[in-house]
């Protein structure tokens, strides 16, 4: 579950940017004042973005990150002298002090697409079949085309409508279609 973390030495200012995010449509909000309490807040969710100043009372923005395991993406909300000041060479999304509402939204959609789209990246590799399950696809289709005389493609979409149709996925499909071949 991706959060969001709102991290500011100053209780009234992490509150307030917390109930702006959460008027906007954003829902798993947390605030907190140190460091610590950001990175134990992290472990509440697996991914998301923690929303920070320069320095908090415990350690700075590259501490933090140094904890968080680049499971978040960060954005430093510091003054344009801080940032250019700034030589730990971390990279991270900022916004200058003051801050905008709209720029401040914008800013977290953006983070919150990043991390959609790596959760999405990591899920479509997860599927990715393995040599021994594409040689059983491979496997169901030839046999289709040996004995029902279809042409490979037609093969191919008789075996991905079978398993939509049945809620499956390609592989049992095919399992399913060269124990029944084998059997006549």
């Amino acid at each position: 579950m991706a959060g969001i973390i709102v991290a500011f030495p100053k209780q009234e200012d992490s509150r307030s940017i917390k109930n702006l995010l959460i008027r906007n449509g954003f829902s798993t909000v947390a605030s907190c004042t140190s460091g610590a309490q950001a990175i134990s807040r992290a472990y509440d969710f697996e991914e998301g973005i923690i929303i920070c100043g320069y320095r908090l009372p415990d350690m700075n923005y590259a501490e933090i990150i140094e904890n968080v395991e680049g499971r978040f993406e960060v954005l430093l909300i510091a003054s344009t002298e801080r940032l250019a000041r700034d030589e730990t060479g971390v990279t991270v999304s900022t916004l200058t002090m003051p801050i905008k509402v709209r720029d401040l939204i914008n800013t977290v959609e953006m983070m919150e697409n990043n991390i959609l789209s790596r959760r999405n990246k990591k899920i479509r590799k997860s599927h990715e079949r393995t040599p021994e399950e594409k040689a059983i696809v491979e496997q169901a289709k030839a046999v289709l085309m040996d004995k029902n005389n279809m042409s490979e493609s037609e093969a191919h979409r008789y075996i991905q409508k079978s398993s939509m149709d049945s809620g499956s996925n390609m592989v049992e499909t095919s399992k399913m279609i060269l124990s029944i071949m084998y059997r006549e």
